[in-house]
This record gives structure tokens, C-alpha cells and sequence, in this order.
């Protein structure tokens, strides 16, 4: 791993001691976690690679099912 050091305000460190407190975590593992689900969001290549891996996942199990007569007895109510 990496050594960096980050600024936080005494609200956000706070809440991240108490969050990490009551999870029984440490504030580096917590802080690692949100680093990875920021990433994981606007990485777009990992977008694509999860798309090209999905492609497929349909084929030989029929049709698709109608969304609109589906949604119609949604409606209903």
C-alpha cells in the first residue's frame, strides 16, 4: 500500500471515527472503501468491461418478456 495523507474537516473526521467505532473498522480501511466505490462509479472502462461480460447473457432463453403489458397491470392500480 500507499501512504497519503488527506485533509478532513473535524465534522468529517468525526463522523468517519464514529462510523468506523461503531462498525469496528479503522478510519484507513473505511476511507479505502469509499475511495474504491467513488472509483467504481465513474470508472468508465470498468462500465465497458462489465457490459462486453454481460453480452450474451440473454441468448437461448427466448424472448423478452413485454414490458408494456407488464407495466399496463402496474397501471391497473
Amino acid at each position: 500500500m500507499i501512504r497519503n495523507q488527506i485533509y478532513l474537516t473535524e465534522e468529517e473526521n468525526s463522523a468517519l471515527a464514529r462510523l468506523a467505532r461503531s462498525l469496528g473498522q479503522g478510519k484507513s480501511e473505511l476511507i479505502r472503501e469509499a475511495v474504491d466505490e467513488f472509483i467504481g462509479r465513474r470508472d468508465l472502462s470498468g462500465r465497458l468491461k462489465n457490459l462486453r461480460a454481460g453480452r450474451g447473457m440473454w441468448a437461448g432463453k427466448g424472448a423478452a418478456p413485454d414490458i408494456r403489458k407488464i407495466r399496463s397491470t402496474f397501471d391497473r392500480y
